[in-house]
């Protein structure tokens, strides 16, 4: 049986006013055209950013008359034109034969927030999973969305993934999480400009020894691009850092030669899962002076 999944992880143009309906038109149809770049690419699963049809920046959304922060009026957004983007994405996913993973805003019964999500499309262009962003910045609690409650794991031709969206990176008990639940990739999706982001998706490879999708708007990729770095750290593929859409394509090989991802899915992640599980206290020594002294060479 195979245990492969070739995944593309895209940086796409993402718009941050929910009430320009031609922008998040353009945003829909810039994600459109990278899926069918994806497919042709022999990809079986896309990710796209936090907030791929829009992300709301907060100078639009919760900015009063004085410029005072202010709860967002999501009553302003246009809906209709994120639920048709979204059914659009679905239904070419469904014809392409792809998994398509993208950010957007999930409206929930009034008077709650939104969530801040990632919609999981299956091949067949249903909408299967939903991630809601669990750890949100001060702004995005004070002003503009409710919290999601709980991780989300899914099984893809036999590769285990789990998600998780932008801030969450500065919480590693996310990650954490992710690994205890045995994912072989999580996919992380970004709206943001920063380099230290882009680093720290790195070292949850290297620690946690899964495959990492980093997915970021084409805006910031000048600073950091998007990208899908391999168990034990290494970026094993990176869109180009000029501003403009764009794939990065490899493979996820749950029986991958390569020194480093043998190392690390072989050797590395099952003596540290052995090392959290109390293999050393059997052998710490009781009793010793030697060892509970301190205070002396």
């Amino acid at each position: 049986m195979a245990r492969t999944l070739r995944l593309a992880v895209a940086q796409s143009t993402v718009p941050e006013d929910p009430t320009e309906r031609g922008a998040l038109r353009a945003a829909g149809a810039e994600i459109r055209a990278l899926m069918a770049e994806a497919a042709a690419a022999g990809a079986r699963l896309v990710q796209f950013p936090e907030g791929a049809i829009v992300y709301p920046g907060k100078h639009v959304m919760v900015t009063g008359a004085a410029g005072e922060p202010v709860p967002a009026d999501w009553s302003r957004a246009a809906w209709d034109v994120l639920r048709e983007e979204a059914e659009s994405i679905a239904a070419l996913a469904g014809r392409l034969g792809l998994w398509t993973v993208f950010g957007s805003i999930h409206p929930l019964t009034p008077p709650h927030r939104p969530h801040n999500s990632l919609y999981v499309v299956c091949d067949r262009g249903r909408p299967v999973a939903r991630y809601d962003k669990r750890f949100l910045s001060n702004t995005e609690l004070s002003y503009l969305y409710s919290p999601g409650q709980q991780p989300l794991v899914l099984d893809v031709d036999g590769i285990r993934f789990g998600f998780a969206l932008c801030i969450e990176a500065n919480f590693p008990e996310v990650f954490a999480e992710y690994e205890r639940l045995d994912v072989d990739c999580v996919l992380l999706s970004v709206m943001v400009d920063d380099a230290p982001r882009a680093r720290v998706a790195q070292a949850y490879g290297t620690l946690y020894n899964y495959w990492l999708g980093y997915s970021v708007p084409a805006q910031f990729s000048a600073t950091a691009p998007a990208g899908i770095v391999g168990p034990g750290g290494r970026w094993l593929a990176r869109c180009p850092a000029d501003g403009r859409p764009a794939l990065a394509v490899a493979d996820i090989d749950l029986d991958a030669q390569e020194p480093d991802v043998d190392i690390a899915l072989r050797l590395a992640r099952p003596w540290r899962r052995l090392a959290r599980a109390g293999l050393y206290e059997e052998r710490i020594p009781v009793g010793d002076a030697r060892s509970d002294t301190r205070t002396a060479f």
